[in-house]
């Protein structure tokens, strides 16, 4: 495949800008562009979803050719990278990963993978999250992305959407000789359950919590990206911004509840 599909393809992702699948994808996206840039936050930024910075100032240090660490979040690099540094020519593509571990289900709401992804498309521009499934106690088999991912975004972008909308890939937890083709996907529930909040004491005898995430893994319904990654799939799910939940929408009707 070469370099050539893709006019300017932008890379952000929110595992900081150091992070080994964001290397992955930089190595995935020149096979697709000649003209690959990537603007990154500076450190970890997973579990900040779509947030922007508007409180506080952002700074923009340039870290090689075409690489451009922001103090920010995935959304404030989309910005930064659009609205600024790339202002006079606009990617044609924003690849957001590939992120280390899977975004399925309810946990999409909380990534700063699929967070950037939106907001690129909040800005009119074609974009697709990536993540490379894992096992718990496995190493990452970022092979599977590496290998997989040219095809699959080849696949995905070379039309433009019918609608608004991002797109969701998982690439599953296994070797690429034993992943299965590309499904396209609901988003289901995925593996979420809770939040735990683990307390503790420093030194000084003074309390300090983190926020634990609680996961099953539980089966989930068939068609969905979960089911598809179990089953050793790479997922594609269409995202976008309306959350509104139908069935509670009739029902409130049917109540009498806010009837016109």
């Amino acid at each position: 495949m070469t370099g050539s599909l893709f006019q300017r393809v932008l890379l952000t992702n929110d595992d900081g800008i150091d992070a080994p699948g964001l290397a992955v994808l930089h190595e995935v996206a020149s096979q697709l562009s000649n003209d690959v840039w990537i603007v990154a936050p500076s450190q970890d930024q997973s579990g900040i979803s779509h947030a922007l910075s508007l409180h506080d100032p952002l700074r923009v240090h340039q870290h090689g050719r075409r690489r451009f660490a922001v103090n920010g979040t995935p959304g404030d690099c989309v910005a930064i990278a659009t609205r600024h540094i790339l202002r006079d020519a606009l990617p044609t593509l924003v690849l957001s990963g590939i992120n280390r571990g899977a975004n399925l289900g309810v946990e999409t709401v909380f990534s700063g993978t699929v967070g950037a992804a939106m907001t690129a498309m909040l800005l009119g521009l074609p974009a697709i999250a990536l993540s490379q499934t894992y096992g718990k106690g496995k190493q990452v088999p970022w092979e599977t992305a590496r290998a997989l991912a040219p095809e699959v975004i080849a696949t995905l972008a070379r039309q433009p959407l019918p609608e608004q909308a991002c797109l969701n890939v998982n690439f599953p937890a296994c070797t690429p000789e034993e992943a299965k083709p590309l499904k396209t996907t609901t988003q289901g529930r995925g593996f979420l359950r809770d939040i735990e909040v683990v307390t503790r004491d420093d030194m000084r005898r003074s309390a300090y919590h983190w926020l634990q995430l609680k996961r099953d893994h539980a089966g989930d319904d068939e068609g969905t990206e979960t089911a598809a990654i179990a089953a050793n799939h790479v997922s594609v799910t269409p995202l976008s911004f309306g959350r509104t939940n139908s069935k509670m929408h009739d029902w409130l009707i049917k109540q009498g509840i806010g009837a016109a």
